[in-house]
């Protein structure tokens, strides 16, 4: 299976290492806990990342990294219907587990390197999440970083 990144440049080099998510935390990592953010297409990773940014500021210095997961690594899959209710909110009802939590004990547990997560922007498409404490990240194969620009036309502001 072939995922996609979108990062800045200065942090291309660690795009796979889970630091950032350890640091700040995420939707499906608490902070503290490394996890790797990736789609299934470059275009869901920049919607991904796209969502994020600042209106008007287009970042100059964007790369993307793709990568294959190692042969017979399979993706362990949580389907929509797994997941707590409201999960794709920020704040889910009182007593429902949160994703974090989901996401935590699946890192913890070091039983798949991949698990494939719907995205919250397009509920139809995937994004995969990687273990950077599973054994086989060292055998991930990454490609070459290549630059990235959004179209500018994504940054106009529209008269309204």
């Amino acid at each position: 299976m072939r995922i996609w990144r979108l990062c800045r440049e200065p942090f291309a080099a660690q795009a796979f290492s889970g630091e950032g998510a350890r640091r700040f935390g995420g939707r499906w990592n608490s902070r503290g806990v490394p996890m790797v953010y990736s789609s299934t297409s470059l275009s869901l990773a920049a919607i991904e990342l796209f969502i994020h940014l600042e209106p008007g500021l287009a970042p100059d210095d964007l790369v993307y990294v793709s990568a294959e997961l190692p042969e017979g690594e399979p993706a362990r899959t949580l389907e929509p219907d797994e997941l707590p209710e409201g999960w794709w909110t920020d704040e889910p009802p009182r007593g429902v587990p949160t994703t974090r939590q989901l996401g935590d004990a699946w890192i913890a547990g070091r039983e798949s390197l991949a698990m494939r997560v719907p995205s919250v922007p397009i509920r139809s498409e995937w994004n995969v999440l990687l273990n950077p404490l599973h054994p086989r990240i060292s055998e991930l194969s990454i490609e070459p970083v290549q630059r990235f620009v959004f179209d500018a036309r994504m940054f106009q502001k529209t008269a309204g």
